[in-house]
This record gives structure tokens, sequence and C-alpha cells, in this order.
């Protein structure tokens, strides 16, 4: 009993965190990300973007690296660079990475998501590029830097909350939400508050298409203040599930300001109270899943050549070079992952994931402490739940266009995808 005392003890003090920063803001005018509404570049910049990344190393071969961004997304393409790279450079698996955007429509395009709803000029394009290519080279060496920065830790799990987060399919605003704030705080061998990832599940998008600055929107003024707080901290933001919430009320600076003041005071309330310290291990799993879409021909986007949308037009190009270079599939590569951060777990899934996913895999895991992320390693799509594609909407049909998808999913991937991600949880908290 004693020496399973000492093991334990030995083993929470062998952890370690490290975290860095990045500036990624473009250098004048480009052209910016989400609204299909918007005309022109951006106009000046209203707060600077960042990427940030925490690394979390156990003492026993078990690490994760998590990167935040105040972009739109991570396309498959720029993640997949990214991953490359980290395992090459720094011998980090798949698994070991997590790699999620704060969804802000205030950042630049990031080539080559929602392509189809671009129409830029070959100049504009251009800036798109280089900061695409600019942004792979800074994450990676931003995950060398956190990796670079480890030292010995203590990492904190908590819980706090945050109410603008409110159900949009609805005029009423009446549906599922979750206003939790799970939190990982660390602490140095000081006691102070070097780090901390905070998540919400809730459409980073209280500036709308009329707003050209840039900017990291809600979660940008959360960060910020969290920071300010903690002077030499890193406060990093991660997605949640939040494809069918928006914050309320929005449009408005000052709303986008209120929004992330009531987030980051939820943070640091949870900093003035005892966490629950992580001890033990570090396990991680990532897997590809297939999700079918609903059956397309040829002749739909033949047709759609000859549409007045030109949206329509657009992806309808975008498709059919697919089919004949043969790259088009009938089921979309889907990508989740599973963390076990010693007795804290963390789900990661692809896409525009909505509220009713997080709900249901707290519940039917029975751990309601569980820190869901959506937005993570690719976002390609929304990812509706069986219900919503039967209501059809935005979530379900419209914004697949955008996104250059070929087709809805069916509603039966809300299966597939909790019956994966309960089964890949199991696998790292065995």
């Amino acid at each position: 009993m004693l020496t399973l005392l000492l093991a334990t003890t030995v083993m929470a003090q062998s952890w370690q965190a490290g975290s860095a920063k990045v500036d990624i803001t473009p250098e004048g005018p480009i052209w910016m990300a989400g609204y299909a509404a918007r005309t022109k570049p951006s106009e000046g910049v209203l707060m600077p973007l960042h990427a940030k990344a925490l690394a979390i190393d156990d003492g026993h071969k078990g690490r994760i690296v998590f990167v935040g961004a105040d972009i739109i997304g991570f396309p498959k393409s720029v993640a997949e660079e990214i991953a490359i790279a980290a395992l090459k450079e720094y011998k980090l698996e798949r698994s070991q990475l997590v790699l999620n955007a704060s969804h802000t429509h205030s950042g630049p395009v990031v080539w080559p998501n929602l392509s189809p709803m671009y129409f830029f000029s070959a100049a504009e394009r251009a800036k798109v590029d280089a900061f695409t290519r600019k942004l792979v080279g800074q994450t990676v060496d931003l995950i060398g830097t956190a990796i670079g920065n480890l030292k010995p830790a203590q990492v904190e799990y908590d819980l706090g909350q945050a109410n603008f987060a409110s159900y949009r399919r609805n005029p009423e605003r009446k549906g599922p939400t979750d206003h939790a704030v799970p939190t990982l705080r660390v602490r140095d061998a000081k006691g102070q508050l070097t780090a901390v990832l905070f998540g919400y599940s809730c459409h980073n998008t209280t500036l709308t298409g009329e707003f050209y600055q840039l900017s990291g929107d809600y979660a940008g003024f959360a960060q910020a203040e969290v920071e300010a707080k903690f002077p030499g901290s890193v406060a990093l933001f991660t997605s949640g599930c939040g494809g069918d919430q928006n914050p309320y009320p929005r449009s408005a600076l000052v709303h986008a300001k209120t929004h992330g003041h009531e987030l980051a005071e939820s943070v640091i309330a949870s900093a003035g109270r005892k966490g629950e310290v992580l001890k033990g291990r570090i396990r991680s799993r990532y897997q590809m899943i297939d999700l079918p879409f609903q059956p397309f021909g040829r002749n739909d986007f033949e047709e759609d050549l000859k549409s007045a949308n030109r949206y329509v037009v657009s992806r309808a190009k975008v498709i059919l070079t697919a089919m004949d270079n043969r790259s088009i599939s009938r089921e979309l590569a889907y990508p989740i992952q599973a963390i076990k951060l010693g007795q804290a777990s963390v789900v990661t899934m692809g896409g525009e994931v909505v509220v009713d996913y997080c709900l249901r895999l707290r519940r039917e895991t029975g751990n309601d402490k569980l820190f869901v992320m959506g937005y993570s390693n690719d976002v390609m799509c929304y990812i509706p739940t069986k219900k919503i594609v039967e209501e059809g909407g935005y979530e379900a049909k419209d914004s697949f266009m955008y996104y250059g998808m070929p087709a809805p999913l069916k509603g039966e991937i809300e299966e597939i995808i909790i019956d994966k991600v309960k089964a890949l949880l199991k696998k790292v908290t065995q």
C-alpha cells in the first residue's frame, strides 16, 4: 500500500507543462473568412490574432499538445501538413496533437476552407495562400516551442459557466445549449498560474458580416482579459460543439466585448478555486471514420451549372472537377480523438459539431466533466444530428454548398459518431 502511494505521488509530481503563443496577424488587408456577404478585404486590425499551444507530459512517455488559433478552421490539408511536420521534428504522434480553431469569422481565409464561398481576384488569392503557408510554419514552430518550454507543473481541471450561448435554429431560441466552461489550469512549482486552456460551445460570431476589422471576436477578448489578469500566462480558447449555437445578443462590438468578459470572468473565478489536480497517465487515440453522404449524381451538378446562384455554380465546378479526377467519395473521412489526462477525459471531433453531441456524450458516458471539442483537426462541414437532418435547414443542408461538399450527410451519422467516440474513449481509459 505504501509502495502504491509513493508511486502515485511520484507520478503526480512528474507531470510537466509548457506553453507558447505566436502572433499570426497578416500584414495588410486580406479577405476575411466565414461570411459570403463580404465584398472586400479587411480594413485594419481590432486586435492581434494568435495561435497558442499547451504541451502536457506525464513523465512516462504520455504527451499531448493542444493548439488553438484565431482562425475559421484548420482544413484537412493544412492540419495534415502540420501533423506530419510535428511527427518528423518532435516525434509527436497524430493522436498526441489537437488542432482546434476558435472559428472566428473576423479572421483571414485559410485556403481551401469554404473555398466555394469566395470570389476574389488572383492577387487576393495570393495573399490568402501566403497567409496559409505562413500559418503552417508558425504552427509547427509553436508546437516545438511549447514542448521546449516543458517544466514541472501541476495541471488542474475545473468547470465554470457562461450563459450567452443561444440555440439558433428557431426565432424563439428554444433548444439545447451547453453553458459549461471546462478549464485546464497549469501552475508552476511556486503555484503561479502559467497557462489556462478553456472551452465553450458557441459560434465565435458576435461580429457579423458588416465588420471588416480583424479580430478573435468574443474568444479573443476573453483570452486577452485572462492573460491581463495573470501576467506572463498563456490563455488558450478551444471551440466546443457550437454548430447550432450563436452568441446572444450579437452584431455589435460591445456585445463581443461583453461576452468575452463573461467568459473571462468564469475562467478567472475558477482560478481562485482549488481544482482537481490531474495525475497518472496521459493516453490518446486518433481515428478516421467514414460518414455517409446522401445520394448524389453527376447530373445534379451539371444542372447546377445553369443556376443563377453563383455559390451553387461554384460548388458544382468543384465537385465536377473532383469527379473528373476520380477524387470524389460517397463518404466523408472524419477525424475523432480521445485523450485521457489523468482523471480527466477529452474528446475532439472535426467539423461544426452541433451541441447535442456534447450533451449526449456526457450523458451516455456518465461523465458530466467530459471536455468535448468540435472544430478540431479539420473543419469540413457541419455535423448535424439525426433530428436536425430530418428537420433540414442551414446546418443540415444549405451550408454544405459553401463547404464544397457533394451532398448533405445522412442522419445515421449520429449513431456512427457516438458509437465510435465511446469506443475510442474506452481504449484510453481502460
